[in-house]
C-alpha cells in the first residue's frame, strides 16, 4: 500500500489564503478528520493580511506564514516547500472540503509507486459533478474548441494544482513550480516538466469538493494574468519540447 510512518507522518501540505480565512477552520478540520494520520504538518500562507488562525487539537501542526505584500502562486508553494522535511508535499487549494477518508491512503498509495510524479484525485463542484481537472495540453486549439465550440476535452497532459500529491524528490529535481507565472498555467508547466523528466501523472478514484472561483471569467486584471500566463506558457521550452515529444509518440503508434 504505502510507506510506514511509525515516527513521521509522510505529508506536508501547503495551502495559499487569499482572504479565505472562513475557509480555512472547517478544511483543517476536514484535513484531521479524514487524512488518517499521514499528514505531519500543514503550512499555511496568508497572501493577504490576515488574523492568526485559532484552531487548536489537530493532529499535525500548523505553520503560519503572512506575507508582507503579495506573491503569485507558484512562489508561495516554492517559499512552503522550504518548510518540507517529508518525503511528500501536497498543494492544496483553500476553497476544498475534504471528507471522504479513502482519499489520502488512495493519494500516499499512488504516489509511492516507481515512476509517479504528482497525483490528483476526483474532483466535484459544490453541486456534485465532476470538474475537470485532468486536462490536453493547452494550445489554442484546444481552447477555441474548449470556449467557443463547448466540446469536452480528453486527455491527461496536465492536472490542476487545486489538489495535487507529489514525492517531494520530484518536486525538487524538476525546481518546483516556475514563479514567472504569476497566476494560471503553472500547474499546466509544472506538469509537463515533471512528464519531461520521465515522471507520470496519475489520478485516484477518491473524491474531494472543489469549490472553484474561476476568477479569470469575471475579474478583469485577472484575465489578463491568464493571458499573460498563456503567452509565457506558449513560449516556453518546455511547452514545445513536450509537444513534440507527443508527436513522436503518435508518430510511433
Amino acid at each position: 500500500m504505502f510507506p510506514d510512518h511509525p515516527t513521521s507522518p509522510p505529508i506536508t501540505v501547503s495551502v495559499v489564503s487569499h482572504g479565505h480565512d472562513a475557509w480555512l477552520p472547517p478544511l483543517l478540520q476536514d484535513l484531521a478528520s479524514v487524512s488518517s494520520g499521514l499528514l505531519c504538518r500543514v503550512v499555511v500562507t496568508h497572501n493577504l493580511p490576515a488574523s492568526p488562525l485559532a484552531v487548536g487539537g489537530l493532529s499535525f501542526e500548523v505553520i503560519e506564514i503572512h506575507n508582507p505584500r503579495p506573491l503569485g502562486f507558484g512562489a508561495n508553494h516554492n517559499q512552503a516547500f522550504a518548510h518540507v522535511a517529508s518525503p511528500f508535499f501536497c498543494v492544496l487549494n483553500p476553497d476544498m472540503r475534504l471528507t471522504d477518508p479513502a482519499l489520502w491512503p488512495q493519494l500516499l498509495a499512488a504516489a509511492s509507486l516507481p515512476g509517479v510524479g504528482a497525483v490528483t484525485a476526483t474532483l466535484l463542484n459544490a453541486d456534485g459533478s465532476v470538474q475537470d481537472n485532468q486536462r490536453a495540453l493547452v494550445t489554442p486549439w484546444a481552447l477555441f474548441r474548449r470556449r467557443v465550440l463547448r466540446r469536452p476535452e480528453r486527455g491527461g497532459d496536465w492536472y490542476s494544482a487545486a489538489l495535487l500529491l507529489m514525492p517531494s524528490s520530484a518536486y525538487r529535481a524538476v525546481g518546483g513550480f516556475d514563479e514567472r507565472f504569476h497566476m494560471y498555467c503553472e500547474d499546466v508547466d509544472f506538469c509537463l516538466r515533471l512528464q519531461l523528466a520521465g515522471l507520470r501523472l496519475t489520478r485516484v478514484p477518491g473524491t474531494a469538493q472543489h469549490h472553484a472561483q474561476r476568477d479569470s471569467l469575471r475579474r478583469w486584471h485577472a484575465l489578463g494574468w491568464h493571458v499573460h500566463s498563456l503567452l509565457r506558457l506558449w513560449c516556453s521550452v518546455a511547452f514545445w519540447r513536450y509537444w513534440l515529444q507527443q508527436r513522436v509518440l503518435r508518430g510511433q503508434r
